[in-house]
């Protein structure tokens, strides 16, 4: 909570004019094996805000792909910087550049977990609602890293979700069994029933069918999840001041139709633009921890 806290206070400090600088001089490396539009820009404005500066490398540039070993990149990366923010395929290169790195690394994304984005939905949701007290949240969609961060937040903070998606395509067992391990009085659970799913729900989630790296999935995919499309339709069977989000980029007249995204209940361009509070939030927290 200390996060979304800072965030909230960072956030209505900018839009006061009053915006507190506490990472001056402070230098944040980002380094992206994937493309971003909100990951990229949200850090890179952020620091510039928080009184810091950002640097940006593509996992090329900054030699992932066999010209150094990763413990020597690390190493000289952390020794310029005083957050690092790894956007990559492998859960595991970013492991294992924690382990050499003499600053915190923040995991930007990676095809297991995406922290940033979940936490940026909890801030998002806490500032809809007032407070984040027993709200719902329904994702409906895959059993994929957003879904399962959103899992492990939502358990750490005793809030109810449902994931909503077709047979086969549910959070892996291993997952279950860590996040069961770890919060033995989750209210995580799992349906094949969109329709059934979202009838009592705060809030209906969707992301994307086919991330990147399963475009090969993708026409399987399509077929698979064409009856957990959100539409004004779905949105209907929740309650009426139900709210609507999603991670973005959106796929319309995929996992979402035009009705949906612009519904008065929708808080999608809300949230996008919380992604830079709440990293404005987690580089204050975490750096000045750090030092």
């Amino acid at each position: 909570m200390d996060i979304l806290e800072t965030a909230e206070s960072l956030k209505e400090k900018h839009a006061s004019g009053n915006p507190e600088t506490p990472l001056h001089n402070n230098v944040a490396t980002l380094v992206f094996e994937k493309p971003s539009l909100r990951t990229r820009l949200s850090f890179e404005a952020a620091m510039t805000h928080l009184g810091g500066s950002a640097s940006f490398f593509s996992g090329k540039d900054a030699g992932l792909y066999g010209r150094e070993s990763l413990p020597d990149i690390a190493r000289v990366i952390s020794g310029y910087s005083d957050v690092v923010v790894l956007r990559t395929f492998s859960q595991e290169l970013i492991t294992d550049f924690c382990e050499w790195s003499s600053c915190p690394v923040i995991n930007g994304l990676s095809d297991a977990y995406h922290p940033c984005q979940a936490l940026t939905d909890l801030f998002t949701i806490r500032e809809s609602f007032g407070a984040l007290t027993n709200e719902k949240l329904v994702f409906v969609g895959d059993g994929n890293n957003v879904s399962a961060s959103l899992a492990l937040l939502t358990s750490m903070l005793g809030l109810p979700m449902t994931l909503a998606c077709p047979a086969g395509y549910e959070l892996p067992a291993d997952f279950m069994a860590r996040l069961n391990e770890a919060c033995p009085k989750s209210q995580f659970t799992q349906t094949n029933d969109p329709v059934a799913a979202v009838k009592d729900a705060d809030v209906i989630y969707t992301d994307v069918w086919a991330s990147m790296g399963q475009e090969e999935e993708e026409e399987k995919r399509k077929k698979d999840f064409a009856d957990f499309q959100v539409t004004a339709a779905l949105l209907a069977e929740a309650p009426s001041d139900c709210r609507f989000m999603h991670d973005l980029p959106a796929k319309r007249g995929l996992e979402v139709t035009d009705d949906a995204m612009e519904s008065p209940n929708s808080i999608v361009f809300q949230q996008a633009e919380n992604r830079m509070h709440l990293a404005k939030g987690l580089l204050t927290w975490i750096v000045t921890k750090a030092h």
